[in-house]
């Protein structure tokens, strides 16, 4: 178990015992499973998620553990903004209530959020699709909002994702994809890296 042999050794390693805020991108058991244990066994004041248009068993178990363990939970979505502390504050970009979508619903409607310290700002994407970026970029391609000095790479570096026009506006300086070494999935794909080693700035 991811949670309990990787994550919580982790934290507890760095002497971690509390974690003020915890945000979970969406409920597929890559991104929520460490968490659930992490959750039974170590103090969150605050976990941010965004608006759930779809139930899962995932969902219902997480659901549970924070009325159990009295967590602060806070459903976000688009135009939301989280203030952390002085000059650090999350900006929340997707998911748009107006407009969700049915297709990969669960990867498509997650949270993607903008975290702004100072001049730095980093740009989580959870695992969005090609399909969520074309709504972002029609919400924000004509502002800076996307844009960002680190980029986390939508879903692994799949295919599916990180399509020119929106790297084209984010911009990143540095890119980071969460992946584990010789997966079976294939990722990160040799396209997505083609283009994200041909952003120009």
């Amino acid at each position: 178990m991811f949670g309990k042999n990787t994550l919580m050794p982790y934290l507890l390693d760095r002497k971690i015992k509390t974690l003020d805020y915890v945000i979970i991108s969406h409920f597929d058991t890559d991104h929520v499973g460490g968490v659930l244990y992490i959750m039974e066994n170590m103090k969150i004041k605050n976990i941010i998620i965004g608006k759930q248009f779809e139930t899962t068993e995932n969902l219902q178990k997480f659901l549970s553990l924070v009325n159990k363990k009295k967590i602060n939970l806070k459903i976000v979505q688009a135009g939301n903004k989280i203030n952390i502390e002085n000059n650090v504050y999350f900006n929340i970009l997707w998911p748009e209530p107006s407009k969700p979508i049915t297709e990969n619903s669960i990867n498509n409607n997650a949270l993607v959020c903008k975290m702004i310290c100072n001049d730095f700002s980093m740009l989580f994407t959870g695992d969005i699709e090609e399909q969520a970026e074309k709504e972002l970029i029609a919400m924000y391609k004509s502002t800076n909002i996307l844009e960002s000095t680190v980029l986390k790479v939508a879903h692994h570096g799949s295919k599916s994702s990180s399509t020119e026009e929106f790297l084209d506006l984010v911009k990143p300086k540095i890119a980071l994809i969460g992946v584990g070494k010789n997966n079976n999935y294939g990722h990160p794909n040799k396209d997505v890296l083609n283009r994200l080693n041909s952003i120009r700035h």
